[in-house]
């Protein structure tokens, strides 16, 4: 209802029927990205302003003397007072609205560190951006941070410095050469690998972490076929699945605690006979 509501007012008879068949299960942001693409909006002008500070009533006094005949007057006084008081509310989360296609108002409340910071920023960044547009000195720091995260975290560079061919796979340590980084990513889209038994992919993109299919702790080697992209949720599913429950809980017990732990052996016994079973390949 909410987004018909928004999309009522765009409505004629010539688009109805096509603005409505490309709204039908859509969430409230893709509405609302269609409703800016009917109406766009010219672009907002970058501007920061101080809030108003919020001022405190008068507080009554808690240590006027009492007598008998005030005493309800001065218990009205209190709860008056007291209802009086702005509440504290929690900040507000930074609002995000598109007003064109590809073109988005983002609003959120600063610090006064962070202006200063912003200041700081446009001033350095003088002879790139000259006219000091705010949004565009923002992406550029955000450009540069996401590079040097996705670089630390997945591999990412514009001038890999080895090839996938000249990379050393085996499982010598703990590290994961940069380059299969770069390829498990690229394969994997950026998206946890998992598939449930009915075939639905899991759609997670943060917080993802590389699973070898086959343990590190058992000899699983660091190739590209080993290793898969893994929500944290489903990561800690294949090690149970891999080790055991118990041996996970302890394994997580320890590391709580701060002990020194390595990874739990995935030894399954048959018999007398102690032998490594290869975990089925869930999700691919």
């Amino acid at each position: 209802m909410s987004g018909i509501a928004r999309l009522a007012p765009l409505l004629t008879e010539a688009n109805r029927e096509s603005v409505l068949a490309r709204a039908v299960g859509k969430s409230k942001r893709e509405i609302e990205e269609l409703a800016a693409e009917l109406s766009p909006k010219e672009d907002v002008p970058a501007t920061i302003r101080k809030l108003p500070e919020q001022r405190e009533e008068a507080k009554p006094n808690r240590y006027r003397q009492l007598v008998p005949e005030r005493v309800e007057s001065n218990k009205l006084e209190v709860e008056t007072a007291a209802a009086s008081l702005p509440a504290s509310a929690p900040p507000s989360p930074a609002v995000v609205k598109p007003i064109a296609p590809a073109r988005y108002k983002i609003a959120f409340t600063a610090s006064a560190e962070l202006r200063e910071k912003l200041e700081r920023l446009r001033a350095l960044m003088h002879s790139s951006a000259p006219d000091g547009d705010l949004a565009t000195i923002i992406e550029e720091a955000v450009t540069e941070k996401l590079e040097r995260l996705e670089s630390k975290r997945f591999g990412k560079t514009k001038a890999p410095r080895k090839s996938l061919e000249e990379t050393d796979a085996s499982p010598s340590s703990r590290y994961i050469p940069a380059p299969v980084k770069r390829a498990v990513y690229e394969r994997d889209k950026g998206q946890c690998a998992y598939v449930d038994p009915s075939g639905r992919r899991c759609t997670e993109t943060e917080r993802l972490e590389f699973h070898h299919r086959k343990p590190f702790g058992r000899g699983g080697d660091h190739s590209v076929g080993n290793i898969q992209l893994a929500s944290r949720a489903h990561n800690g599913y294949y090690a149970e699945r891999d080790y055991g429950k118990e041996a996970m809980a302890r394994y997580r017990c320890n590391r709580r605690s701060g002990s020194r732990v390595s990874e739990p052996a995935a030894v399954y016994t048959f018999g007398n006979r102690a032998t490594y079973r290869e975990p089925s390949l869930v999700g691919q």
